[in-house]
């Protein structure tokens, strides 16, 4: 009976050692970079997952083996259940926790870290797309408009098909010669000639304050939406110095101003000319009001802001003191005379009356403005006399009577410098029909842009000529 017990207890002991050694022999598990990267991280994901739980599933059943079955006993009083060792039996039961505890630990650890290698790999490749796809478009962002000049002289193409570059200051300074020639001045700002390998430009300095950098800001943002053949081009702007500076196509024929009222050193204007730039700023004061998607109030429609190149078609400049938007810009009833004084814009002698009592500015003000201009061409005087201190339209405003002149009455308010041959009459007394209608007091009855346009096509003959060489205008 001894005997036996020992035998027992020594088959005990072996099965016990065989599942120590179970536990102290680790699996082997594939690297987890492998396993995420590798081209058979899928199966060696799943067969490892496998073989851990047949490895806690084997431990757990080799230590159920091991436990002693109960015997039972009979004496002559009671019946006993014995074992052949209690001791062995707390030390199985330890070691089932030790196995089930080790191997959840394991096999939770294995996935904690595979996770986190899957995500840390796909991770990186999508940041390297990211990066490649973000790369792409701004190498196509920064070739759309913001070369220097110095790399790209041909900066405008044709009319309605041009790029506005960003420059640099120094750019700046080097194409104007450190501002060394002035072609034209204003009472906040200067024009300089600018010269490059390709051409001549003209750029426009506005002087440095809080409020003309805004009015820079609303100058660059107007023109940066304009394209028109009657309305200066745009070519490139610099940001960089409180100044600010607009560069534009140079126009080289000077201004109408000059023309008109220049002096004996001044060829006469011929009258199929004056014609035609009225025609023309017509047409650019229709794209302005009614064509541009912002419509644009000019402000500032008079003769020294229109450029004439060789051919003497004419440029609408100087777009400072512009304002954007259908609503009218009301003046703030509470605003001071000073603060009035300088909030209005225009100039003497074309500035709408209406304007200049209620501070509205309109459409309207800008065809009130072509009125005045349109005197000027007819008659050859100023807009404002500054010797007798007279307005034109004061002095030749009674003369119209309403709906114009009659054929004498137009006749003797022609520019005497053409000469009784030098222009037609009928269209002077239209003109001067138009003007008279353009300079009424109510601007609710001043014709629009397009009505005056209409008129001059209809009963201009002189203008047949720009109808037949004038290209198509793309708005």
């Amino acid at each position: 009976m001894a005997k036996s017990k020992v035998r027992e207890r020594e088959k005990e002991e072996a099965e016990a050692e065989e599942v120590g050694g179970v536990i102290s022999s680790p699996a082997k598990i594939p690297h987890a970079c492998h396993f995420v990267c590798g081209s058979n991280s899928t199966y060696y994901f799943f067969t490892t997952s496998i073989s851990l739980l047949f490895f806690s599933f084997f431990s757990f059943s080799e230590a159920s083996r091991s436990i002693p079955t109960p015997t039972l006993s009979s004496s002559s009083s009671h019946t006993t259940y014995t074992t052949a060792s209690t001791s062995k039996t707390h030390h199985v039961d330890y070691t089932i926790i030790i196995i089930l505890t080790v191997s959840s630990a394991a096999f939770l650890a294995f996935l904690l870290v595979s996770a986190m290698a899957v995500l840390r790999c796909f991770g990186f490749k999508l940041k390297r797309k990211q990066t490649r796809v973000t790369s792409n478009s701004l190498s196509s962002l920064e070739g759309i408009s913001h070369e220097p000049l110095d790399q790209k002289d041909d900066m405008a193409g044709e009319s309605g098909n041009f790029s506005v570059r960003k420059l640099s200051w120094d750019e700046i300074e080097r194409s104007t010669n450190n501002f060394c020639k002035v072609i034209g001045s204003g009472g906040y700002s200067n024009v300089y000639l600018a010269r490059k390998p390709s051409g001549f430009w003209a750029i426009k300095i506005n002087n440095g304050s809080e409020r003309l950098n805004q009015v820079f800001k609303q100058e660059l943002d107007i023109l940066l939406h304009l394209q028109h053949p009657h309305i200066v081009k745009l070519l490139g702007y610099c940001d960089k110095q409180e100044e600010g500076a607009l560069v534009f196509e140079y126009v080289a024929n000077g201004n109408l101003q000059d023309k008109l009222h220049g002096g004996e050193s001044s060829p006469v204007l011929p009258w199929k000319n004056r014609m035609a730039i009225a025609f023309q700023i017509a047409q650019a004061l229709e794209y302005l009001h009614e064509k541009c998607p912002l419509q644009i109030v000019h402000m500032d429609i008079k003769a020294s802001n229109i450029l004439l190149d060789q051919d003497l078609n004419c440029k609408l400049c100087d777009f400072g003191s512009a304002k954007m938007g259908f609503s009218s810009t009301v003046r703030p009833p509470s605003s001071s005379m000073k603060s009035h004084v300088l909030t209005m814009m225009g100039s003497p002698g074309y500035t709408d009356p209406h304007y200049l009592r209620t501070g509205i500015a309109s459409k309207k003000n800008d065809v009130y403005s072509f009125g005045v201009l349109v005197l000027e061409l007819v008659t050859g005087m100023e807009a404002f006399c500054s010797e007798k201190g007279q307005f034109l339209t004061s002095m030749v405003g009674p003369r119209l009577r309403d709906g114009g002149a009659n054929v004498a009455e137009a006749a003797r308010m022609v520019d005497p410098q053409l000469g009784a041959a030098g222009f037609d009459v009928e269209e002077a007394k239209t003109m001067l029909s138009v003007s008279a209608m353009c300079l009424r007091q109510s601007p609710t009855l001043r014709p629009s842009a397009a009505q005056i346009l209409q008129t001059i096509h209809e009963k201009i003959p002189s203008v047949s000529f720009l109808q037949s060489h004038q290209k198509q205008i793309i708005y």
